[in-house]
């Protein structure tokens, strides 16, 4: 019988030995895991971190891109109007070179007539009424318009 408690014994001890190393095996490879994943989790920080500094970094000039591709659009709107502005006045420029086309403005505007033809203005009478106690601007030589129109600039 002592044999068999010896066998038994040692088998209990080899078992218990053979737990103890599995045991050990298990903690081991547990510590590996979590060891490797801070070194991912402090990995993903660290890139965190340098993604984070780029953006950061990368933004202002990013903003000041932006804005002068804005300017630049802008300036180019006001290059192109600018230039149709000088189209225009050159094509006024070479029509008022023109004789015909400045009589014609002289007859609309300063109601100019030719020697022989007769002027006519009519003044619409709903139009001409008193204006704040004063007559109305066509009752009065065009001269007092004109110097009532600097007086009231220069006040003003």
């Amino acid at each position: 019988m002592a044999v068999k408690d010896r066998d038994r014994f040692s088998t209990a001890t080899r078992l218990r030995l053979l737990g103890e190393q599995t045991a050990a095996r298990v903690y081991r490879s547990q510590n590996r895991r979590q060891a490797r994943r801070s070194r991912l989790t402090g990995r993903a920080a660290f890139l965190a971190l340098v993604v984070c500094s780029l953006v950061v970094a990368l933004a202002y000039p990013m903003r000041q891109y932006v804005s002068q591709r804005d300017e630049i659009a802008d300036q180019r709107r006001q290059a192109r109007e600018a230039e149709a502005r000088t189209e225009e006045l050159r094509d006024q420029k070479a029509r008022l070179q023109d004789d015909a086309y400045i009589k014609r403005l002289a007859r609309e505007h300063l109601h100019y007539v030719l020697p022989g033809e007769t002027g006519y203005t009519v003044v619409d009478p709903d139009a001409v009424k008193e204006r704040n106690g004063k007559p109305a601007e066509t009752d009065r030589p065009w001269h007092s318009n004109l110097w009532d129109g600097v007086d009231s600039a220069d006040r003003g």
